[in-house]
């Protein structure tokens, strides 16, 4: 699979529907939240620089320049994730009568659930920078913050599955506990993509 960045988007969904078995569902959330981090930028572009917003100037920029960060680490982390399915799948194909073969399955399951906790990581914060937008940023793209805050919660849920879907499989139960532990600190950030999605429906309505 070429990187997605790479890969024209038309390509890049027409691998994802065939029948390879990645990329799959943890790269499809880290596009969410790409998609929702460069958003949240067109919104800042569209802001900094007016007369309008120049007392919220600073503040959008930083805006804009984190979700930037984030859109190039979602980026990466959709190539990740299908990379981590594949060692998975790896370790699953070794011979059954192989002496480490469980052991190497459990350490490759762990490894995978990595990659879409950190698009739930990604996510969260993208939630957060799209909450901090309206009021400050150009009412005239108010409709896209709406859109980003509701890609954010989409990308937090989405990864969820896919972190959730390796914790089943893993026998160790500090392990799975710890991975639960982080996930659950980044789903606790899902009302703030909710609530700013509702803030700019009221005020669009």
């Amino acid at each position: 699979m070429r990187m997605m960045r790479e890969n024209p988007i038309g390509a890049w969904l027409d691998e994802l529907a065939s029948a390879a078995p990645a990329p799959g569902g943890g790269a499809a959330a880290a596009l969410v939240a790409a998609t929702g981090a460069a958003l949240v930028e067109m919104v800042v572009n569209l802001t900094a620089g007016r007369p309008a917003y120049a007392e919220h100037e600073a503040h959008v920029r930083q805006v804009g320049a984190r979700a930037h960060a984030l859109r190039e680490r979602a980026v990466e982390l959709a190539a990740a994730d299908a990379a981590a399915f594949d060692a998975v799948m790896a370790a699953y194909r070794l011979p059954r009568e192989a002496p480490d073969r469980a052991a190497l399955i459990q350490q490759a399951t762990a490894a995978a659930a990595r990659p879409p906790l950190a698009v739930a990581e990604v996510a969260a914060e993208l939630a957060e920078l799209a909450a901090a937008l309206p009021g400050r940023s150009n009412r005239t793209v108010l409709s896209d913050v709406g859109v980003a805050a509701s890609l954010a919660a989409a990308a937090l849920e989405s990864a969820a599955v896919n972190v959730e879907v390796n914790l089943g499989a893993l026998t160790d139960p500090g392990v799975r506990d710890a991975l639960r532990t982080e996930l659950t600190a980044h789903l606790d950030r899902l009302p703030v993509a909710r609530q700013a999605l509702d803030a700019v429906r009221r005020d669009l309505g």
